[in-house]
């Protein structure tokens, strides 16, 4: 009679081995938060020079008012800065629009001009405006024209959170995809750029002083 061998267990490791590893696989590890290049070959890129008056389309104000890309780049100093967002009134939404509120200010001061883009309705744009009591106008593209134009629509739909700032003359600035702080850094370091020098910052002396004798 052939006695038949029992299959031995695989030696399994120590417990405390075995929780870390499991520890190690299920550790997601966190990106930056920092904008990424649009990947999309048709949208536009930095440096660009746009055609406004075909551009984007119209869209519309959380007032109701019709506009276009090329109206507000025409009303401003300097320039616009357009920060898109997915969907009104959701946590990384509301924590996007609210840092851009707390830094209007700081931004503005450079002469750009600051506008949240989204898909949502004009209604939905103005509650989320007035519950967090933003100052700058945002912008409804239900039709996501102005949206897909930028590179930051979603396939098949929605919309991808970046940041988008164009010059008087149509030279685009910034065009990237990204978290909401980084959206914000972006907007920052180029109004940074642009920030005429105060009364105060200015060399007080109009020619070099005289040498003593």
């Amino acid at each position: 009679m052939v006695e038949l061998r029992k299959r031995k267990a695989p030696a399994q490791a120590p417990a405390a081995e075995r929780k870390a590893k499991k520890v190690q696989e299920s550790t997601v590890s966190r990106k930056p938060d920092v904008p990424k290049a649009i990947s999309d070959d048709k949208a536009p890129k930095v440096g660009d020079k746009l055609d406004l008056d075909n551009f984007g389309g119209d869209i519309e104000t959380d007032e109701g008012q019709k506009t276009t890309l090329k109206d507000l780049v025409d009303a401003s100093e300097a320039g616009v800065v357009l920060f898109t967002y997915p969907r009104a009134s959701t946590p990384g939404c509301t924590k996007q629009a609210c840092l851009f509120r707390d830094n209007y200010d700081s931004i503005t001061e450079s002469g750009l001009s600051v506008y949240g883009l989204s898909a949502d309705s004009p209604k939905a744009n103005t509650t989320f405006k007035t519950k967090q009591r933003l100052q700058y106008p945002l912008l409804c593209n239900p039709t996501a024209t102005l949206i897909a134009a930028l590179g930051l629509k979603k396939s098949p739909k929605g919309t991808i959170r970046g940041i988008f700032a164009i010059d008087k003359e149509g030279k685009i600035l910034i065009l990237q995809a990204g978290g909401p702080d980084a959206t914000l850094d972006a907007a920052r370091n180029l109004a940074a750029g642009l920030k005429k020098p105060s009364s105060g910052d200015e060399t007080r002396h109009a020619s070099p002083p005289a040498k003593d004798d």
